[in-house]
């Protein structure tokens, strides 16, 4: 992972994570332990969800850029389905409160996706490779006479 990357990462973690703690912090009051867990695991589980699927896509960058703008559409598909896949086995979990869960799960990825954005746009990310610039000698074909 380049730095780049890395610092795109921290940028989206670090202010997930803060509001993941101020929900443990809402939810613990509002609906007791239960909520407080239910905060927990919803940050938890958008920071692995969103965490992987930037990581995936950078790699998926570097290594096959022709295929970087499909790999993005599908990567958002699949992070909504293992979400989807997650509250419907959790559904009617008595483990935590759904409702502190929902709120922090909605909470932490518009979080994610602003810090995201932000991040990008304060990058300063080279979209030219400066190595192409330089000038090839032209090869001809045939002999060198």
């Amino acid at each position: 992972m380049q730095s780049n990357d890395a610092r795109l990462l921290l940028h989206a973690v670090v202010p997930t994570l803060a509001i993941g703690a101020i929900a443990v912090a809402v939810s613990a009051v509002v609906a007791g332990g239960t909520g407080a867990i239910g905060a927990v695991i919803g940050t938890a589980l958008v920071v692995f969800v969103m965490g992987a699927g930037l990581v995936a896509l950078q790699k998926t960058a570097k290594s096959l850029p022709q295929l970087f703008q499909m790999m993005g559409l599908l990567l958002y598909t699949v992070q909504i389905l293992f979400v989807l896949v997650f509250l419907i086995v959790f559904k009617d979990t008595t483990l935590f409160d759904t409702k502190a869960f929902a709120f922090t799960l909605l909470g932490a990825t518009l979080v994610w996706i602003a810090a995201q954005t932000r991040g990008h746009m304060k990058a300063k990310i080279l979209y030219v490779d400066p190595d192409s610039a330089e000038p090839k000698k032209a090869e001809t074909a045939g002999s060198p006479t």
